[in-house]
């Protein structure tokens, strides 16, 4: 039987992976509403959003060799985020303590990731 199906995950939405990167989305936008570098500012976005966009579209596709593929896309996502968030505290456009915390839940993300990565990948 599926890993899936005996946790009861029937969609994206109910993979706790993408939850996560959902409510890093929302925190990354609450985090920038004030942002006065709109391009750093646009750019950190669409990496946030780009984390549980790439692991929904992975999941739909039907394919473990897609869903790893979208899975690593969506690790290096995290990556560019850490990377943003260390550029806007380095630049005081953002708070250290938030960006300290958005940094650790980025990283703890892409263990997240990496763990479904190796799942998927000793299925096959």
């Amino acid at each position: 039987m599926d890993l899936e199906k005996k946790k009861g995950i029937r969609s994206f939405e109910d993979l706790k992976v993408w939850q996560d990167g959902m409510d890093l989305v929302v925190e990354i936008y609450q985090l920038l509403e004030g942002c006065k570098d709109f391009g750093l500012g646009d750019q950190m976005r669409r990496a946030a959003v780009s984390v549980p966009s790439n692991i929904a579209e992975g999941f739909d596709r039907h394919s473990n060799k897609e869903f790893v593929r979208f899975l690593y896309i969506a690790k290096g996502s995290c990556a560019e985020i850490r990377t943003q968030l260390i550029i806007a505290l380095r630049t005081n456009l953002i708070p250290t303590s938030r960006a300290h915390e958005l940094i650790e839940r980025s990283r703890n993300l892409s263990g997240m990731i990496y763990k479904l990565i190796q799942t998927r990948l000793e299925r096959f």
